[in-house]
């Protein structure tokens, strides 16, 4: 038995060297030194604790990416320590530069402040280099014409407001189910850019849910997201974006409503960014 495992276990762990070698050689990097120095050419305040970095490589060369992957940033830390923290690509045009979307985790309850976010938040100005892993992830639109269904919340709009402009910008015939839930309006980052781009496409619907408390009107709520009165097809793609425990009611919810689990994707952001790799079906 212990043979067999020794041998699963190999025959994984082979796989995955063979994928990270692949990675590295589609975005011309040297394994041996995974990490690149890039450059801030742009720093916008999108929300309250919540910042967009543009990143240019130090050399010139864009490594390419794939709408709704992400990147890894390392930072050295005051107590010496090196930290690296991975966040989505915000920006929707592949052959552009790198965005990423940074929300300063402030520590409660006891937790501590998040200190690679922090650090970013207080010391990534334009002119600062960052050390930047090449784009990975899996989280990645399809070119079917399915509608599609995507759910955020928090600093999870990330990926969506890459997509929307994506679809914006490629697909704008199809159809699209936008839905958000934030704390209150000065914490919703990138809305401005996804309201923007969802006005390029031809059939689209947003909801946003804020939990402090808002005005309600035609788009939007107060309160928790609720689906339960949302018309959804029941052959959609979904892509749930956010904190876990979001994400494994909006499933449930979804499939009680009978869409297929195998239809529905999703990436943890948050606390919970140990279980960061997307997957498809359970949450």
């Amino acid at each position: 038995m212990h043979a067999a495992w020794d041998e699963v276990y190999w025959l994984f762990g082979c796989s995955l060297i063979a994928e990270e070698a692949r990675l590295y050689a589609d975005a011309g990097t040297d394994p041996d030194h995974p990490w690149r120095p890039h450059r801030v050419v742009d720093r916008v305040e999108e929300a309250r604790d919540v910042i967009s970095l543009t990143l240019e490589p130090v050399d010139g060369r864009r490594a390419p990416h794939r709408i709704g992957q992400y990147v890894a940033a390392a930072v050295n830390l005051p107590d010496g320590t090196r930290q690296p923290r991975q966040y989505t690509i915000s920006s929707s045009t592949p052959e552009a530069a790198l965005r990423v979307t940074v929300k300063r985790v402030r520590g409660a309850d006891g937790a501590p402040d998040g200190q690679v976010s922090t650090w970013l938040h207080e010391n990534a100005h334009v002119g600062t280099v960052l050390d930047v892993s090449q784009p990975a992830g899996d989280l990645l639109l399809d070119d079917s014409d399915d509608a599609l269904v995507l759910i955020s919340a928090g600093i999870g709009i990330t990926p969506v407001a890459a997509m929307v402009g994506d679809l914006a910008r490629r697909r704008p015939d199809r159809s699209v189910h936008l839905f958000h839930v934030d704390r209150e309006p000065e914490t919703h980052a990138l809305v401005s850019d996804v309201r923007a781009h969802a006005q390029r496409l031809n059939d689209v619907r947003t909801l946003t849910w804020y939990t402090g408390g808002a005005a309600e009107g035609p788009a939007v709520r107060s309160g928790r997201m609720d689906l339960a009165d949302i018309d959804l097809p029941p052959t959609a793609r979904v892509f749930l974006c956010g904190p876990l425990p979001f994400m494994q009611a909006i499933r449930s919810a979804l499939t009680a409503r009978g869409i297929a689990p195998e239809r529905i994707e999703y990436e943890v952001f948050g606390p919970d960014l140990w279980a960061r790799q997307p997957k498809s079906g359970a949450a």
